[in-house]
């Protein structure tokens, strides 16, 4: 059979050739699809690309599985996708142990049942010779697999088995402190599965409706002198409008969340007056409310000539017109109470 290479045409071509063909010979074989490389050749960037290649694999298989019809919320499948993110949780921390690819290896065994169309079983092994850590944990998760709700808590179980697992692969390599932020997350799987199998079937309770605030209109002729916005310009039967507000919201029964007053004003005049006006009203009507022992939280906006109430056109004369537009001329008071 004939070489497609070029013959060497010295002697230090023949010496590189050989040295070459010797670190051929010397090279670590790649590991099988879908595993990680040997812990001691972690050292380069290719290696470290491949490994996470093995990652990624793995990751689109369990899409396979989901976008054909198995949830998310499976025990098997979440188990699988738990088995995979402590795997590469570890890995990423440089772990040197075996427990990235027993973990990894335990995802890839229940993916390749569930694609077989076999079952993988409920059973958690401890990979990696991890300690059986928190019985009680262990015998808590049993029981919710035999729990009437356990199709609405199987997801939180799966990966509290696993991380309980996790935990015991940590105490054995790194002691207590490294295990046990994974025993915290177990326990709080555990009563996150217990109370969605308690509430599983339960009947949705429907939403409460919205909040809507109370409206309070005042009229702006009852509080201000005519084209007047400020506090020394309130009307005594403005103040006294304002004092009854005052004390019906520092009795009132429930809690009031929050106060929104809202100044308008007639059509008459130019549109940034009156919208200088509005808001001018409106604060004056905020800091009387606040300096008269209203707490809650109070916002104000000034509208101006916008949201007439009544248009009044053709009336005549001016006088008639005035009071045919005074329902426009107005402070809305709306109170948010729980």
């Amino acid at each position: 059979m004939k070489s497609s290479f070029i013959p060497y045409r010295s002697a230090a071509a023949a010496m590189i050739a050989l040295a070459l063909a010797a670190c051929a010979q010397t090279a670590p074989n790649p590991p099988a699809p879908g595993a990680l490389a040997p812990q001691q050749e972690r050292i380069s960037d290719g290696v470290i690309d491949r490994d996470y290649g093995a990652y990624s694999a793995t990751q689109q298989r369990i899409k396979a599985l989901n976008d054909g019809g198995r949830r998310v919320a499976d025990y098997q499948l979440s188990k699988a996708q738990c088995w995979l993110d402590v795997s590469f949780h570890e890995y990423s921390r440089n772990d040197r142990g075996g427990f990235p690819q027993a973990a990894l290896s335990e995802s890839q065994r229940i993916i390749g049942a569930l694609e077989a169309g076999q079952d993988a079983g409920l059973a958690t092994p401890l990979v990696n010779r991890a300690e059986k850590l928190r019985p009680d944990l262990w015998a808590r998760y049993d029981a919710l697999k035999q729990s009437a709700g356990f199709s609405c808590a199987a997801q939180q179980t799966a990966c509290g088995e696993v991380e309980l697992v996790h935990a015991g692969n940590e105490i054995h390599d790194a002691g207590w402190r490294h295990a046990k932020p994974y025993v915290q997350i177990a326990e709080d799987l555990a009563g996150g599965a217990e109370k969605s199998a308690a509430n599983c079937g339960a009947p949705v309770k429907p939403a409460p409706p919205p909040v809507q605030p109370e409206k309070i209109t005042l009229s702006a002729d009852a509080l201000f002198q005519f084209d007047k916005s400020d506090s020394k310009d309130l009307l005594p039967k403005g103040r006294a409008e304002l004092d009854d507000l005052a004390l019906k919201l520092a009795t009132r029964k429930v809690a009031v969340t929050a106060i929104k007053v809202t100044g308008y004003t007639d059509r008459l005049g130019s549109a940034a007056y009156n919208q200088r006006l509005s808001l001018a009203r409106a604060n004056t009507v905020k800091r009387y409310l606040q300096d008269h022992g209203v707490t809650a939280p109070i916002g104000v906006e000034g509208r101006g000539l916008q949201d007439q109430l009544v248009a009044c056109a053709g009336v005549r004369p001016r006088p008639a017109l005035l009071a045919c537009l005074q329902p426009n001329r107005r402070v809305e008071v709306a109170i948010t109470a729980e």
